[in-house]
């Protein structure tokens, strides 16, 4: 189990949102996109598109997907699942937790296990 990193406060990150967190402050390597659904959860996937090289946070944010903005491939916030092509591998994800109102991150944990 990792160590839960610190990565801000609910409010940060308004609904529809994402901020990433750099992969030399996850300790991943990878960036790390944190999502702040419409169905108010906030949920954490890697970065990049298992497409192509775009950032997921640049995408768009609709309930529980984003859409990728350069080839419009959608993934599942909650499971990571690539939902439709060109996307037909998952994206990672990272557990996140609400402490109160501080957003806490679990890099390499995944948020289903």
């Amino acid at each position: 189990m990792s160590t839960p990193l610190s990565i801000g406060t609910v409010d940060d990150i308004e609904e529809g949102e994402a901020k990433v967190i750099p992969g030399d402050e996850n300790g991943t390597g990878n960036d790390i996109a944190i999502f702040h659904a419409e169905d108010g959860n906030f949920y954490a996937l890697d970065d990049t598109c298992t497409h192509e090289d775009a950032s997921l946070a640049d995408g768009w944010i609709e309930g529980t997907e984003v859409e990728c903005p350069v080839h419009s491939a959608k993934f599942c916030l909650k499971a990571g699942t690539a939902l439709c092509m060109p996307a037909t591998i998952a994206a990672r994800t990272h557990k996140v937790e609400v402490n109160g109102e501080e957003l806490l991150l679990h890099p390499n944990v995944d948020a289903i296990a």
